[in-house]
């Protein structure tokens, strides 16, 4: 694992998030990488499409 100060804050650096039933899915903040810069600013600002569970879809 790289420098902690280019650790993904939203996947603490594993490129997954998980939901309270323990699916598992992409992080969407560094697309998976587990790697960003603490500086970066996120440039999609629209809401994830999720299904009626809440879900994410990708």
């Amino acid at each position: 694992m790289g420098s902690r100060d280019q650790v993904c804050l939203a996947c603490d650096g594993r490129g997954l998030l998980m939901d309270d039933e323990e699916w598992q899915y992409t992080c969407k903040i560094c697309n998976g990488d587990g790697f960003m810069p603490q500086n970066f600013t996120t440039a999609n600002r629209q809401p994830a499409d999720t299904d009626e569970m809440n879900r994410i879809l990708d």
